[in-house]
């Protein structure tokens, strides 16, 4: 365990979370002469590149744009293997990162925020940890970061009968970590049920040992290639030599990053066949998410939409050599509207494997019924298996937060505000939560950039507002509730202009049985949210309180 903190020591800011966002916050509040701690129950550092350890884990965005800016000699000095680069890779540029910036000292792991109140008479919040020898300790803290992750919290099925099997269980977010999570499925039957990101990069590598694979799929996604290999040197060369304006030419875009492929500005309706077809496979070969960019209007006309996603579907049937077995495969919701996936196995060429077996388990299908000491039960039929993964995802955005016992103003508790969904202003701050600050998450663009694009531009406004705040001597910060309020109206309105409301995703919490189904990110772009952030700040930080 890192060094800890005295008894009773009072701080200036409390971090929860060292994963890239706590990483971040704890160095921008030491550049700032506050004293800080970071608290993480995990025994590392890295966040969900150190929990997040199954075969395949890899990031979706490239390595030379999912990566921290705020160091120029941290950016000349890391080189990436690959173009986007894997778990291993990442989880060693987290401690590289916490080694260089000499951070550890001010990290506690193993420990858990397990109460936290705001105490109104000393404008601190008090918060009580927990190690993983069940010693507590009480902290004051005159604010709280909240850095724990929008993808952080697993969620678990309660599938009728799972603690019955007596095979292996795994989720994919809680991998084991023996053998630095290299579990062995040589010669087992092995079931996977998701058929998201998780699933979309697990299965491919599962089927190179498995005896025989069954996927449990209730929706299919939309999967793209990466067309991933080993970065180039030539582009790190050119990267390198202007990392600045590169940086500064992704913030410019709308997802703040892929600046090298920018949405081309012309309709999909107004193209002809030939040309949308060239433009789509163009976009096809360069992988990831500069497909969506192959026209302006994929995700805020349906009609265009609907264009890109035939491609797709169109590439699934001509990869997939059983025509059933592809239409299984082909969604029929937006392209988009779920988090796309980007691919770097083989995800649909894994379906043409003899050992490997595809089941609709939707609403249509053959629905899990119930899990048995030997197998899982779908549409009557028991398929029989030796050990079965749940990639099953994430309890998004709110979970890790909705499980806290976290207390605001007059006893406020966070699950009493956020009944009905997330309530956030500029996704920063929450009314009756004074002090309180979030760090990618609900109300915010961090589901639609590069996250560590969003975590540096939160902490850095975090970090202005608390010099701003004892700069004029004010010792507290609240969203007010007519902000917080016509922000989520903007929020949605946004959203209604676009095609993210026409399917059941983890933005709407569509994922979870009985979570409000509320939108939860901020579909404007990022350099219009980063404009409103600024100019709030610069009008006296205008919907918020301060006392």
């Amino acid at each position: 365990m890192s060094s800890q903190a005295t008894a009773g020591e009072g701080l200036d800011v409390l971090v929860v979370g060292a994963g890239f966002g706590g990483l971040y916050m704890l160095h921008k509040a030491r550049t700032l002469g506050l004293r800080a701690l970071a608290v993480d129950a995990a025994p590392g550092v890295g966040g969900t590149w150190y929990h997040n350890r199954y075969p395949g884990a890899r990031v979706d965005v490239q390595s030379l744009e999912y990566s921290y800016s705020f160091s120029e000699e941290l950016q000349q000095a890391w080189h990436w293997n690959e173009r986007y680069a894997a778990r291993p890779e990442l989880l060693r540029y987290a401690n590289h990162v916490a080694d260089r910036f000499a951070l550890r000292d001010r990290i506690r792991l193993e420990t858990r925020l397990v109460a936290a109140r705001w105490d109104e008479a000393l404008a601190r919040w008090q918060a009580t940890l927990r190690a993983a020898d069940g010693s507590e300790q009480c902290l004051a803290a005159r604010f709280m970061v909240m850095a724990s992750g929008p993808l952080s919290t697993p969620y678990m099925p309660a599938f009728p009968g799972l603690e019955r099997f007596k095979g292996r269980v795994l989720h994919t977010a809680a991998w084991p970590h023996e053998d630095q999570g290299a579990v062995d499925f040589s010669g087992q039957r092995v079931g996977v049920i998701g058929t998201g990101s998780s699933g979309v990069q697990v299965i491919p590598q599962i089927a190179k040992q498995a005896r025989r694979l069954t996927v449990f799929q209730r929706t299919p996604a939309y999967v793209v290639p990466a067309h991933n290999g080993p970065l180039d040197a030539e582009w790190e060369r050119r990267v390198k030599a202007d990392y600045a304006g590169f940086r500064a030419r992704s913030r410019a875009m709308r997802t703040g990053f892929g600046s090298e492929h920018p949405p081309h500005m012309k309709s999909a309706l107004a193209a002809s066949a030939e040309e949308r077809e060239a433009r789509f496979e163009a976009r096809w070969r360069i992988g990831g998410f500069a497909f969506l960019g192959t026209f302006y209007d994929l995700m805020i006309d349906e009609r265009a939409n609907a264009l890109a996603a035939e491609f797709v579907r169109g590439k699934i049937r001509s990869t997939v050599r059983d025509p059933e077995v592809a239409a299984r495969l082909s969604p029929t919701y937006p392209i988009g509207c779920k988090r796309l996936c980007v691919d770097s196995a083989g995800y649909y060429e894994t379906f043409n494997l003899p050992q490997v077996e595809l089941v609709d388990v939707s609403g249509g299908g053959r629905p899990i019924e119930f899990i048995t000491e030997r197998g899982v039960v779908a549409g009557g039929r028991e398929h029989e298996l030796d050990a079965l993964v749940l990639a099953t995802g994430f309890d998004a955005v709110t979970g890790t937060l909705m499980r806290l016992p976290l207390q605001g103003r007059g006893g406020l508790r966070i699950q009493d505000k956020w009944a009905g969904g997330p309530l956030n202003y500029l996704g920063l701050g929450t009314a009756g939560f004074p002090n309180l600050f979030h760090v990618a998450g609900a109300g915010s663009t961090a589901a639609f950039t590069s996250v560590i694009l969003s975590i540096e531009h939160h902490v850095d406004w975090i970090g202005d507002c608390i010099t701003w705040l004892d700069t004029q001597g004010h010792k507290s910060i609240e969203a007010e509730e007519d902000a917080e309020a016509a922000w989520m109206a903007h929020m949605l309105e946004l959203a209604r202009h676009t095609v993210f409301l026409g399917c059941e995703s983890w933005y709407l919490g569509a994922n979870i049985p009985g979570k409000p189904r509320v939108f939860m990110a901020l579909v404007g772009g990022f350099p219009a949210y980063a404009e409103q952030c600024a100019e709030v700040a610069a009008n006296g930080y205008a919907g918020f309180r301060l006392r």
